[in-house]
């Protein structure tokens, strides 16, 4: 990536140049003939206790309460920088993460939402999700959430089966996740449930008995990923016994085969839906749109006539709360080299079952077809798409070596 700005290394904010419209939209080596659709991410870094698996950037909640009033004073502040970025551009969805969101009160997400509709012009079907851990669960506070005007509830239950749950760390039980699969139903026109599969000891059996008690409650979308051992975190220091590959991939048909006999469709490589109920935020994503990260340790992707951007906001909440309300939230902003643009682009779009448009991808990257058409005859030649004069899409093979398909976008590859 080519620097707008030096990286924030010593505590000081990056220059002014990357909070400037008039500087972001000179003339570069890009031509977008138009801008994607874009959306809003708020992150809000806390949990109960930090799992051993996850390396998000999530913090166990102070002694007492969160400091929520003064984190969305600065989040506020944070968009209010950002709106010269994004002026006039409708946002399409808005994504609540974390970290735990539902710790927040209603009140707090009812005031975060109504300063953000008094700042971006929202569309009128804008979908707005709020990640929510069973372990907070309360039926006032799920409820005060859709009144808040959240739309769509993110519910992250991993297993219904307590030991498993206790292995990695949740703060939940089956029952409690129960209950609040059930009044996510109830209070939401839409909900995801999160699992995870190939955890310490899982059995097909188990993974089976997971699937009944979730597939129970009739879910419009399900999201379920593969236990990894990420960097950095307390299973990578102290890793537990994980089914062998070919069980795991075994779970993975499994997955596959049951939530489609439920009317599920399997349109990304983690994601399964009823027809009309795909995330559109994440959508969003994977088809290269844009979007605007608030909260500590965000990332935005902006797209502009000329370039395309990321901008990081500092990591460390108390750090970031102070930079935000100083209007200083950014500890990086970097314009994405021209030669990095297709892999880019690539590792969102190949994650989608129906694969992208090509036109898509001369829109959004402001590069001519031409600039990929060897490697798409590459991928057809080993069997991992299919494309057409309009449109891409991965194999069956693709999909399963999706980052061997990926990696022959990479630069100088």
């Amino acid at each position: 990536m080519i620097p707008i700005a030096t990286s924030a290394t010593d505590g000081e904010a990056v220059a002014d140049q990357a909070y400037d419209a008039v500087h972001l939209m000179r003339p570069g080596v890009l031509q977008l003939p138009s801008l994607p659709p874009l959306s809003l991410y708020v992150h809000l870094p806390w949990c109960i206790q930090k799992c051993p698996y996850c390396d998000f950037n999530s913090h166990a909640a102070p002694q007492g309460l969160l400091p929520e009033a003064v984190y969305i004073d600065a989040l506020v502040r944070d968009l209010e920088v950002a709106l010269p970025l994004v002026w006039g551009r409708p946002v399409h969805s808005i994504f609540i993460g974390g970290g735990t969101p539902s710790l927040f009160s209603p009140h707090s997400i009812e005031r975060l939402l109504g300063d953000v509709r008094a700042r971006l012009r929202l569309v009128p079907d804008c979908e707005i999700t709020l990640e929510a851990n069973p372990g907070t669960f309360e039926k006032d506070r799920f409820r005060g959430f859709a009144q808040a005007g959240v739309t769509r509830l993110s519910v992250g239950v991993q297993s219904f089966n307590d030991q498993h749950l206790h292995t990695l760390g949740r703060v939940h039980d089956s029952a409690q996740a129960c209950a609040a699969l059930e009044e996510a139903a109830r209070s939401f026109g839409s909900f995801n449930l999160d699992l995870m599969y190939a955890l310490p000891g899982q059995t097909l059996e188990q993974l089976d008995a997971d699937l009944n008690q979730a597939l129970a409650f009739l879910p419009p979308h399900v999201s379920i990923y593969h236990l990894t051992l990420e960097p950095n975190t307390y299973f990578a220091k102290y890793p537990p016994a994980l089914p062998p590959d070919d069980v795991a991939y075994a779970m993975l048909d499994r997955i596959t085969e049951r939530l489609g006999q439920s009317a599920m469709d399997r349109y990304e490589v983690s994601a399964y839906a009823r027809a009309g109920m795909r995330c559109q935020h994440n959508l969003n994503y994977w088809q290269f749109g844009d979007y605007l990260g608030l909260g500590a340790g965000a990332h935005s992707k902006l797209s502009f006539a000329h370039r395309v951007v990321r901008q990081t906001r500092f990591r460390e909440p108390r750090l970031y709360m102070q930079r935000a309300l100083e209007g200083r939230p950014l500890s990086s902003s970097e314009e994405v080299r021209r030669a990095d643009l297709p892999f880019e682009f690539m590792l969102n779009a190949l994650r989608l079952r129906e694969g992208f448009a090509l036109q898509d991808f001369a829109e959004r990257t402001g590069m001519p077809l031409s600039s990929i058409r060897a490697t798409l005859d590459a991928a057809q030649r080993k069997g991992f798409i299919e494309q057409d004069a309009a449109w891409v899409r991965p194999t069956v093979l693709g999909f399963d070596f999706l980052s061997d398909l990926q990696s022959l976008f990479l630069a100088g590859s």
